[in-house]
């Protein structure tokens, strides 16, 4: 008696896995899939309009076997009489007979040739186009789902894997909602239709004839695993090339720099080499899958007309009943081939739809709590906010206590790593305090609406981020393109962000397109698009992260005269580690370790002679040298 371990469950692949764990193994798996139940539910009517047209298709493909049975038995039974009337009359009239019914079963087999075309072609057009669309709504809610996950979520994951499961997993999740389901329903429907009649033409025959096709059905499905293992370590490799690949053509100048061609190439080759061995390594098994497949099912068809011949003899059925069960046999092949392809696709299916519940269950850290409007109207405070980075033992920021009136500039002060960065980010509630908290208007930044808050905002961050587009429509993220006069506003940011003259030195002006992440671009040239981006909107809150370290300083000089007149109404949090930046602001704050170690305002602070004092002197120097 055969035995379905846990082992046996979790390791299909093993030497020997009995058909019955393989089922086993398919429901188990199927629970991750309840998840596309909604998305069933929602074309439930395209669903059952398939199973419907599986199931007619099937009625009509079984019936020519019948027709071929009936013509060919006809024309044996005719045949001693159309000897027996050899040179008359008669004779001819049985042949006009015997013809005219002949055509007629040809006439009715193309008939339901036809028609069981037609519905097969309903049956894919309900069904694919069926799974066609859930991977449309089932991508859009990945997509979507990523996009309210907080900041720190794209800390713990790689861009790579979020990319393969919106790719690669959601295809393979298709395959179970078209393909999958169509197959295994036209199985059921064939098994419905088919078998009950080959059992009342011959019980016994029936038997034996579809004894191999069970065996066909697993060796595929052993055989299908083997080339999704296989074809997932050649998809693995790929990625390895095509990253590779990538990096040396974003390093190549470093490359050529150092004179390491050889040794890339030399990597390349390694790469390219393993790709090679596992794309032959498919090949092979790939190579034995039709050969088998056509001996199991030249081995049906051995039995059926060896048995059926000793049948023939014995009187318990006629030669027209053992075509009958050809066709039959020819029927059934490529529904119980599918089986084990079906199996495979299922199991695949669970394993992504696994993977990507893994990402819909992941809740939001931060959501958005309200949809009051915001307004802005008098001061933003920080309240004894701490905040430390999860799996850290150090606060990031410690004991912070802000007050930024409407309308003044405060300015964050301190060298890398002393916390300006963290500050910026839980005012954008990219994440939330640990301790302590952010008000605005005296209204808790918890409670406040994050979607209308951010509409206020412009933000110029410490790494810019462009997208391969143009110019103009980097500086108009976040502005409709049909908003009115856009192009004008568009203009008016990049003079303020000391932009024009550059975009002049382009030949296609503000419609250059500036390539992956603004490669065209150099650093300064990003930070200035990043500060017009921030502009264009005239938004009532301004914060500059520390976005002027890559232009020289008459450019700054240029920028900060443009940005003084830009936020006398605004109220605006400037960050830098340079003194030149800040020394306007109407309040400064000086960081060190995340602590506030000095604050007030420029002249103050010198007066102090301390910490600030000690930076503006030695940044001073370093100008003058």
């Amino acid at each position: 008696m055969f035995s379905c371990s846990y082992s046996d469950l979790m390791q299909t692949d093993a030497t020997f896995t009995p058909l019955f764990c393989v089922a086993l193994l398919t429901l188990f798996k199927m629970k991750s899939l309840k998840h596309l139940n909604k998305y069933f539910y929602k074309y439930r009517y395209r669903l059952l309009l398939g199973m419907l047209f599986v199931i007619i298709s099937n009625l009509f493909s079984a019936f020519p076997a019948k027709a071929v049975s009936l013509a060919i038995d006809l024309l044996l039974d005719n045949l001693t009489t159309y000897k027996l009337f050899e040179s008359t009359q008669l004779q001819i009239k049985v042949s006009q007979s015997v013809t005219k019914v002949v055509l007629f079963f040809a006439v009715l087999i193309i008939v339901f040739a036809l028609i069981r075309g037609f519905f097969m072609f309903l049956m894919r057009q309900s069904i694919i186009v069926m799974s066609r669309l859930i991977e449309y709504d089932l991508k859009n809610e990945v997509f979507n789902h990523y996009q309210q996950l907080s900041p720190a979520f794209y800390r713990k994951n790689n861009t790579g894997d979020l990319m393969a499961r919106i790719s690669e997993d959601v295809s393979r999740v298709r395959m179970y909602i078209g393909p999958a389901i169509m197959y295994f329903t036209n199985l059921t429907a064939t098994f419905l239709v088919v078998i009950p009649i080959m059992f009342a033409v011959h019980a016994k025959l029936a038997l034996f004839v579809l004894l191999p096709l069970p065996i066909l059905s697993y060796a595929i499905f052993r055989i299908n695993n083997t080339i999704n293992k296989r074809s997932d370590a050649i998809q693995s490799q790929l990625s390895n090339i095509t990253g590779f690949a990538q990096e040396t053509y974003s390093g190549i100048r470093v490359i050529k720099a150092f004179g390491a061609e050889t040794n890339f190439r030399l990597d390349f080759e390694k790469e390219a080499d393993e790709y090679k061995k596992r794309s032959m390594s498919l090949a092979k098994v790939d190579a034995t899958f039709f050969p088998l497949m056509l001996f199991l099912t030249g081995l049906s068809t051995l039995i059926t007309v060896f048995l059926g011949g000793i049948f023939v003899l014995r009187g318990e059925i006629t030669l027209g009943n053992i075509t009958e069960f050809v066709i039959y046999v020819n029927l059934l092949t490529w529904p119980v081939t599918s089986l084990g392809w079906t199996s495979s696709l299922v199991q695949r299916a669970a394993a992504s739809q696994e993977r990507l519940n893994e990402f819909l269950h992941t809740q939001p850290e931060i959501i958005n709590p309200s949809v009051e409007p915001f307004s802005f109207n008098d001061k933003i405070e920080f309240e004894q906010v701490s905040f430390r980075y999860e799996g850290k033992t150090d606060y990031a920021l410690k004991g912070i206590n802000i007050t930024l009136q409407k309308g003044k500039t405060l300015a964050v002060l301190g060298t890398t790593g002393s916390g300006k960065s963290t500050l910026v980010q839980l005012l954008l509630r990219m994440m939330d305090v640990t301790e302590g908290g952010i008000s605005i208007d005296g209204k808790n930044l918890k409670e406040i609406n994050l979607h209308d808050f951010k509409k206020h905002i412009g933000y110029a961050p410490q790494d810019v981020f462009l997208f391969s587009d143009s110019i103009a429509n980097n500086i108009a993220f976040g502005m409709l393109k049909t908003a009115p006069d856009l192009k004008q506003k568009i203009e008016l940011a990049a003079h303020q962000a000391a932009l024009l003259s550059s975009i002049k030195e382009f030949p296609d002006g503000m419609d250059t397109m500036i390539g992956e992440r603004g490669v065209t671009l150099s650093g300064g040239q990003k930070q200035r698009v990043s500060i017009a981006r921030s502009l264009i909107k005239s938004p009532e809150l301004l914060i500059f992260d520390d976005c002027l370290s890559a232009v020289d300083t008459k450019t700054e000089a240029e920028i900060l005269s443009n940005l003084r007149k830009v936020m006398r109404e605004k109220t605006a949090i400037i960050i830098s580690h340079r003194v030149s930046t800040v020394k306007d602001a109407d309040h400064i704050i000086v960081l060190d370790n995340g602590e506030i170690v000095e604050q007030g305002t420029h002249n103050s602070l010198m007066i102090l002679n301390a910490r600030y004092a000690e930076l503006y002197q030695s940044q001073l120097l370093e100008e003058i040298a």
